[in-house]
């Protein structure tokens, strides 16, 4: 019963972390609210939930290699005198937004917020009508080699609304990108390619303070499940993503999130 419940969590962490749907939050709900591996606690929970992204990391990692691997050279060889070169550089400008405010306060706003379920379904209804908006309110006529510094320092520092569960980090940036009339496939890519640098950073200082080691240690069955699931279900839904924006807005993930936002609240109220 308890590895049917950590592939559940692994396939909404594939899917929530891609989609602009809030995978913090979804985590919280289904675990605390629909009771969906409550076994998961305490400092295991923190560390259980850093593994599934690191799944999601893998994900990003192999489906974008090639494009890493060109923007890598190119920024390391050309500067940013190539596309490729300067969306390196841009990406590097957008994470340290993310990652100073990260070290700063994710502690402290993790203490504050992840129990308070009103509010977490608030921001997933909140920030489901802001992409909604930002996405139709704005023509795409911006791609990757029209970007500017201006716009990743922008959509760098939208990412620190998603250290709050049910912003999302997808969501905040992707509607970042919108408002500035980029491409949607454009700023999809361009959020996928933020999540690799911010996650990495995250998994690297869960290792380094030395409890996730220990955990693993003890339950490996669970995070390799855990790992393994959340890295295939973040492949599918990438793809899916990709494809599905090109021909669609993002209207089905305002519904989405007003629905599992209110269905939350009931189940709450009830319990």
């Amino acid at each position: 019963m308890k590895i049917i419940q950590v592939i559940i969590l692994g396939i909404i962490q594939g899917i929530a972390e891609f989609l602009p749907i809030s995978s913090s939050a979804h985590l919280i709900i289904f675990r605390d609210i629909f009771g969906i591996g409550q076994f998961i606690t305490g400092e295991f929970e923190m560390s259980f939930d850093i593994a599934l992204h690191f799944g999601t990391l893998l994900a990003i990692l192999v489906y974008f290699f090639k494009d890493f691997f060109k923007m890598i050279k190119d920024g390391f060889t050309k500067g940013v005198k190539t596309t490729d070169g300067k969306i390196l550089w841009y990406i590097v400008v957008a994470t340290i937004p993310a990652a100073i405010f990260g070290v700063l306060f994710e502690d402290k706003i993790d203490e504050l917020v992840r129990s308070n379920y009103v509010l977490i379904c608030g921001c997933l209804a909140l920030m489901g009508i802001i992409i909604y908006l930002c996405d139709k309110r704005n023509k795409q006529t911006k791609t990757f080699k029209t970007m500017n510094l201006k716009d990743a320092i922008i959509i760098g520092f939208s990412q620190v609304c998603a250290l709050i569960p049910g912003f999302s980090r997808s969501g905040t940036t992707i509607a970042a990108a919108r408002c500035l009339k980029m491409k949607r496939e454009d700023a999809a890519k361009f959020s996928f390619y933020l999540s690799a640098p911010v996650v990495a950073g995250a998994v690297a200082i869960k290792v380094l303070k030395g409890e996730m080691l220990s955990l693993i240690t003890f339950n490996p069955t669970v995070f390799i499940i855990g790992v393994l699931i959340s890295f295939i279900s973040g492949l599918l839904c990438i793809k899916f993503l990709l494809k599905y924006i090109k021909s669609h807005d993002y209207n089905i993930f305002m519904w989405y999130r007003l629905g599992i936002a209110l269905l939350s609240l009931i189940v709450l109220l009830f319990k």
